[in-house]
């Protein structure tokens, strides 16, 4: 049996998921942000009115099934709409606070073509963030997906532009004014955005140096005299903060429910290529509302969780390790049960150990201890046992320690750093 097409297995990579994790853990505690787990399966309504029907996620990328009872059910494309079903469902816009803030990781599914970086079974960490609009609150979101990036050791640029969402219709309807008469040379893909998701067609990638699109309206031509400042307040936020930024005015983003700023990191193209935007979000503002919530603003991003692994990968950044601090070598089965006993005691002290549970040759067991790149060899064979004492060795150096076997105490010093 072989896995699905765009599925795939964490085994050698698991050091960079676990850099991953901890980068986020980290930012998730400095910035003071609450978890929050949501099913993996939702309701197929719950993505059709969050992210847009008429979105190419939806139209030709989620998995969408009926269960037994015929409801329709899909397995979740991304995190916004589950996080914001669950803030809704469980009141949590209730909470004192006045900015309420969130993040989750986890698998999501696409059924999308499998790429460098991209398959149909992804994760990806996000952070939603509910509060009144406020260029400061979107400041501090980006600052820390920038954080997320700075502890992983990789340099990313950050390109922000605003969407106007007073005047939306407005530029919709000048967008394809303007695009109608170029239609039929644009991608197959324009083609069909242009209906319904004419936004879309100004970050394509095939089309982004047709003659069209470089002279396309752009939506800051459509911003009001409130949606300029808010704009201009952010960058000036973002210069507080020392965060180099390009305003791009093709950016949109791929879903319907934005609303005001948007922005995504992308690191350099030497790393991941063209395909080069590692994270990106905005300002949400009405999908609580559209969703049976109240009229709460929101904003918030999301990280593609194996696009990081492959440009940690190329930026030659190492994964995190787990090293093995002991290995305990059973020179004969008569000593395994003091073997177990003394490998216990060390766990509980907060120590990484391993142990032979075959007895073999002492040249075997070293090697072993070499392969596994144990710190410490302890050495406990009927010799030793009945003396009472393990010899500890360290590998790097070579000095050995006769300890008593029952003390534990110092053997967890001597593997924590300290002297005998």
């Amino acid at each position: 049996m072989n896995r699905l097409k765009g599925m795939f297995d964490i085994h050698a990579d698991a050091g960079y998921y676990a850099a991953i994790k901890a980068a986020i853990q980290a930012v998730a505690h400095s910035h003071h942000l609450a978890r929050i787990e949501t099913p993996i399966l939702e309701s197929s309504d719950l993505f059709h009115r969050g992210m847009g029907a008429d979105t190419d996620v939806i139209r030709k990328e989620t998995y969408t099934f009926n269960d037994r009872a015929s409801r329709s059910l899909t397995l979740r494309p991304e995190g916004t709409a589950g996080v914001v079903r669950a803030f809704i469902e469980a009141k949590l816009y209730a909470r004192p606070e006045p900015v309420k803030k969130f993040y989750y990781d986890g698998p999501m599914f696409r059924y999308e073509r499998p790429q460098k970086g991209r398959f149909r079974q992804f994760h990806q960490m996000g952070v939603e963030v509910f509060a009144e609009a406020s260029p400061s609150v979107d400041a501090d979101l980006i600052h820390a997906s920038v954080a997320i990036l700075e502890h992983l050791g990789l340099t990313a640029h950050l390109e922000l532009n605003q969407l106007s969402n007073t005047s939306k219709p407005d530029y919709k309807a000048a967008l394809k004014a303007h695009l109608k008469p170029h239609l039929d040379s644009l991608c197959a893909d324009c083609q069909t955005r242009y209906a319904d998701n004419p936004l879309r067609i100004l970050d394509c990638k095939i089309d982004a140096t047709h003659t069209a699109l470089q002279n396309a309206p752009m939506p800051l031509d459509y911003l009001s005299d409130e949606e300029t400042a808010y704009f201009n307040a952010l960058q000036d936020h973002l210069k507080a903060l020392e965060i180099p930024f390009t305003v791009n005015n093709h950016l949109v983003r791929g879903l319907d429910y934005y609303t005001g700023m948007v922005f995504e990191l992308k690191v350099d193209e030497a790393i991941l290529g063209a395909q080069n935007t590692v994270a990106g979000g905005g300002r949400y503002d009405d999908l609580v509302h559209t969703l049976g919530g109240p009229a709460l603003g929101a904003t918030g991003f999301a990280f593609g969780i194996e696009r990081l692994v492959v440009a940690l990968k190329a930026a030659e950044i190492a994964p995190l390790t787990d090293p093995l601090d002991l290995y305990v070598m059973v020179l004969d089965a008569s000593v395994t049960d003091y073997a177990l006993q003394l490998v216990k005691a060390l766990r509980h002290a907060g120590c990484a150990v391993m142990m032979s549970h075959h007895d073999g040759s002492m040249k075997k067991q070293f090697k072993t201890v070499t392969q596994l790149d144990a710190a410490y060899a302890a050495i406990l064979g009927p010799d030793e046992l009945a003396s009472g004492t393990v010899t500890f060795k360290h590998q790097a150096s070579g000095t050995a320690h006769r300890l008593n076997l029952s003390d534990t105490a110092t053997m967890t010093r001597i593997l924590h750093g300290g002297d005998a």
